[in-house]
């Protein structure tokens, strides 16, 4: 097995994962609702395969090679991958697609609801609009920057994780 982090948690606790879900449901809510200016259609395509890829595949791909694959990771997914599929091993954690194939994902989650927002603005100005677009922002950020920070630097696999936004240093 490598060599994990001592000093990261265990499990997380709940009010973290809590929130760390809200953020997520956020971000992919106001993605939906920035693609639904454009097509409603296109909008309920990007709001399930967001859904899909967030919830099921990257689970399949990564949390069941986790150290915390059945435990309490930052967000929870741990537990939701041990109810859906079997265990694989922490050995094979960062050969898996699933570390290449993330932050494809989380950038699509952002880059294509932009992209299609700032379309739709430029066709038909509105503040609604304009809010949405600092929103998804702001949420964007948070979870690709200082969330994500956070949750890498107390887990147990930051030191051998290649997508960790943190590494610990050899003593």
């Amino acid at each position: 097995m490598p060599t994990l982090n001592e000093k990261g948690l265990e499990n997380f606790r709940k009010s973290t994962i809590f929130f760390g879900n809200l953020m997520m449901f956020i971000w992919i809510i106001l993605g939906t609702v920035a693609v639904w200016f454009i097509d409603p259609i296109f909008a309920g395509l990007y709001l399930a395969l967001a859904l899909i890829m967030v919830y099921i595949v990257l689970r399949k791909l990564i949390c069941t090679n986790c150290y915390y694959y059945d435990k309490w990771c930052a967000l929870g997914w741990g537990k939701l991958a041990a109810k859906m599929f079997k265990q694989g091993k922490v050995e094979n954690f960062n050969e898996s697609i699933g570390i290449r194939l993330a932050p494809l994902t989380y950038g699509l989650l952002t880059i294509i609801p932009l992209i299609t927002i700032v379309i739709s603005i430029i066709f038909v100005f509105d503040y609604t609009k304009i809010g949405v677009f600092v929103l998804l922002l702001i949420v964007s950020f948070y979870s690709a920057g200082v969330g994500r920070k956070a949750a890498c630097s107390k887990c147990k696999m930051n030191s051998i994780c290649k997508g960790s936004a943190v590494k610990q240093t050899k003593e």
